[in-house]
This record gives structure tokens, sequence and C-alpha cells, in this order.
């Protein structure tokens, strides 16, 4: 894949969601038992959405150009979207609707001091902040004691997709809930290509997915997409063992696209308990680097 085509993406996001409602599901009769096509007719999808059937087709053939929000709103109902599959049909809409423009490469993100001054003053929970391309772009001392096993690729900045998909017994074993966590990453990154389809390095990253991965291109292809949004994640740490962390991704209104994510536990549980242990290893690293330092110097 070396770019992201716009009408492409909006005829396969619109027939896949298509065809995974049957009638019953929408309210309509199922005449006859040898349907030609799964789930939704297009006609019974511009009559459950109000439009005409041209109209409809226009659109699955990637025509949202001229696409009003109360006809996408009406589409979403149709199709029954969640909240990320709506925001994602829009998002889709307004890039139809912006002037034609090469792709882009985005200017190299730069943490701002400051943010990283917030990083380190939360020293008893991993914090880190990223991108929607999944670079990781700043930390605190235990966020890179917890995510040492994606930092090993010399890469920077390191990116955790790659570590999901291009490094998958690694990744196995440090995410409990690998396939739900792969499948996540797939999500977030549709959803992004929805916001910025000219981003040269989103495109780069999904290329290099795609052809080093069948699992990505079979995540890819299945056109789900996810906000980011709180949840738990499941970790194990090659030094502490098991982790349940609870997860909070905050986005920095002051940063468009950047999201501070921050890992908890609630006090005395077994996890808070391996969380203390492995900022005590962090800060020992810490120790041994500058002793180093100071000794080579």
């Amino acid at each position: 894949m070396t770019t992201m085509d716009l009408r492409t993406e909006i005829r396969e996001f619109l027939s896949s969601r298509r065809a995974r409602i049957a009638p019953e599901q929408a309210g309509l009769p199922a005449y006859g038992g040898n349907r030609r096509v799964k789930g939704l007719r297009r006609e019974e999808v511009a009559l459950l959405a109000g439009v005409s059937v041209d109209y409809y087709v226009r659109m699955e053939r990637g025509s949202l150009a001229g696409t009003s929000d109360g006809v996408l709103d009406a589409l979403a109902s149709a199709m029954q979207l969640d909240e990320a599959e709506r925001d994602h049909l829009f998002h889709l809409a307004r890039q139809s609707r912006a002037p034609r423009s090469p792709r882009r490469r985005r200017p190299a993100v730069t943490v701002r001091s400051t943010l990283q001054q917030v990083l380190d003053a939360i020293s008893d929970a991993p914090a880190w902040i990223g991108n929607g391309r999944y670079d990781v772009l700043a930390m605190n001392q235990l966020a890179r004691a917890l995510y040492s096993p994606v930092l090993a690729d010399p890469r920077r900045p390191a990116n955790t997709a790659r570590f999901v998909y291009l490094n998958p017994e690694a990744a196995r074993d440090f995410f409990v809930d690998y396939d739900q966590v792969a499948g996540g990453v797939a999500a977030k990154l549709r959803m992004e290509a929805g916001r910025n389809p000219h981003d040269e390095e989103l495109i780069a990253l999904v290329g290099e997915l795609s052809t080093c991965s069948e699992l990505f291109r079979q995540r890819w292809a299945s056109q789900d997409v996810r906000l980011h949004r709180s949840g738990r994640k499941r970790m194990h740490h090659p030094i502490v063992g098991q982790l349940d962390l609870d997860v909070e991704s905050l986005e920095l209104p002051a940063e468009p696209g950047l999201h501070l994510n921050i890992y908890t536990a609630p006090a005395g549980t077994p996890t808070a308990d391996n969380l203390a242990l492995l900022a005590s290893w962090a800060a020992t690293q810490q120790t041994l680097a500058t002793e180093l330092e100071a000794h080579n110097g």
C-alpha cells in the first residue's frame, strides 16, 4: 500500500458496514431465503436512510463531497454505526469536501519541555505521550521501564504498532490479551487514516505493516475503527510479572493529535505492588546509568 485512495476507503467502509446487518436487524422483512448479497441491499439502506437509491449508490461508490450532515446522520442510523464508526464516516466526508492536496510529510513532532516536566512529575504511574500513528514521543521513567520490550527496537520514535505486528512473539509475551490489542491497534490506525489520509508517515507505516504482517492485512481489511478510550490493559513484564493496569487516554487540546496515556492500579492490589517494584528497579537502572556515565566521564 503506497497511497490511501479516499474513494476506495469510503466504498469499502460503507459496503462492509452494510454487509454486516441482516434485514431483520434493521426491522425489514427478509423476503425469500435466497438473498444474493450478504447483509442489506443498497436499496434497503437507501430506504432506511430516506434517500434515493441512486443517491446512496453514488455515496457508496466513494462520493461524499456534497453530502449534508443530516444525510450522514441518517446513513449512520440506517447502518447502526457506533460512535467510532460514525466519527469515521464524518471524517471521510470532511476529507471529500476538502480541496485535493498531495500527500504531505508532517513536521517532526517534538513534545514541549513543559509536557515532559508533567510526565516526570508523575512518579507513581507509567505515563507517556503518543500520536495517532502509535509513535511514542515522550515518557516518564516508569513508562520507560514498563515499555522496555517495546523500546528494544532501536528505531526512534518507538512505535507500538510495529512492535505488535512486526515482533509478534515478544508482543504476545508482553500483552496478555494480544489478539484484542492487535485488533485495537489496526482499528485506531484506520480511524487515523480517515482523519489524515494524506499523512505520509501514516501511509508508510500502514504500507510497512501490510507488507510484513498477514495478521495486519486481515485486521486492516475488516474496516473496523475505534476511538482512543480508557480501559484496561493486561501485561506480563519480564521483570515484575503480571500487571493489570487501568488506562486513561487523554487528548491534549493544545497539541492536536497527541494523547497522554497514564496507567494506574488500585492501592493494595498485586499490580500496585508490582508497579512499586518496577519503580524501584527503574530507579536502580537509572542510578547505574548515571554512575557509568560519571565513571566514563
